[in-house]
């Protein structure tokens, strides 16, 4: 009897210093986890329900933010224009990080030139901002005095309605680029040589084996990199911040933008909120079925 309580009881002692551990482990990162994101969400959303102006104290108001969210022609503005700039970004940044992944995974085994592929990622997003604003300026920029060369009249990228977001959106481009090829060249990987070595055998080319082999088998990995790079998309405010800061006439105003200018420069923080909580479940709206169409958890590899 004593020797089947002996194993028990030592079985409960090693639990409990395995959950000690594992407390010394996660507490830091709890703590700051609850300070950082738990608490300031749970205040952010009772603001969102009240009128709060910083030097009083917030007045219940109920529904009447979110009511004004949908009259709000800036709101919906903000919101095309944030549209406008996931599409641009998402889509030539995924198909140039995919193509260079390739390239990097077939043509070369040196980390080094693997590595330079990373070195723009590395570049806080204020410095990247500020050195394409003066290479991209309509006076003296190098880009402009470029296209004179050639005889092409300068362009305003970031004072011209119609380049503004697009120009916003090479210069992130240029920077994550690295970042999602790396994601990609991870997932590239993971697949099996044999697999193209009988696609080979089969006489399958280059570009039928890319279209029929590699992206099937890297379903799993886009759908990450896709809701990365949306919700990274969704965010962007230091490039606008520093180069338009929401022109011309609204025309980079994007959602983050609109929300840290009603908070901080209007003192608005009740309406802010309610926009940040919008833009809270629009992007987990837009993940989960991103998610589920792209299938993330399937894979073709058998």
């Amino acid at each position: 009897m004593s020797s089947t309580k002996a194993p028990a009881k030592l079985r409960r002692k090693s639990n409990k210093g395995l959950w000690g551990t594992v407390l010394l482990f996660l507490g830091p990162a709890s703590i700051g986890l609850i300070a950082f994101y738990l608490v300031p969400a749970i205040r952010g959303l009772y603001w969102s329900f009240t009128e709060y102006h910083v030097l009083t104290p917030p007045k219940f108001v109920g529904t009447a933010n979110y009511a004004r969210m949908f009259s709000d022609p800036l709101f919906w503005n903000a919101l095309w224009v944030t549209f406008y700039y996931v599409i641009l970004n998402i889509g030539f940044q995924t198909i140039i990080a995919v193509l260079l992944a390739v390239l990097l995974h077939k043509l070369t085994k040196s980390t080094v030139i693997r590595g330079m592929a990373l070195l723009p990622y590395f570049v806080a997003n204020v410095i990247v901002a500020l050195l394409w604003y003066f290479m991209m300026d309509f006076n003296i920029g190098i880009v402009n005095s470029l296209l004179q060369w050639v005889g092409i009249d300068p362009v305003a990228f970031f004072g011209d309605e119609k380049w503004a977001i697009p120009t916003v959106a090479a210069i992130n481009m240029w920077r994550h680029m690295g970042y999602t090829a790396l994601l990609v060249f991870a997932g590239l990987q993971t697949i099996n040589p044999q697999v193209y070595e009988a696609a080979s055998l089969d006489g399958a080319s280059e570009t039928r084996k890319f279209f029929s082999i590699t992206l099937p088998l890297l379903r799993p990995v886009m759908a990450m990199v896709l809701v990365v790079t949306m919700i990274g998309s969704f965010q962007i405010f230091d490039t606008i911040s520093v180069t338009t800061k929401g022109g011309p006439v609204n025309a980079t105003r994007v959602l983050y933008f609109y929300i840290y200018d009603l908070a901080f420069g209007q003192l608005d923080f009740g309406y802010a909120s309610a926009l940040a909580v919008a833009l809270f479940v629009l992007l987990l709206a837009v993940a989960l079925i991103q998610m589920k169409l792209m299938r993330a958890s399937e894979s073709d590899e058998l």
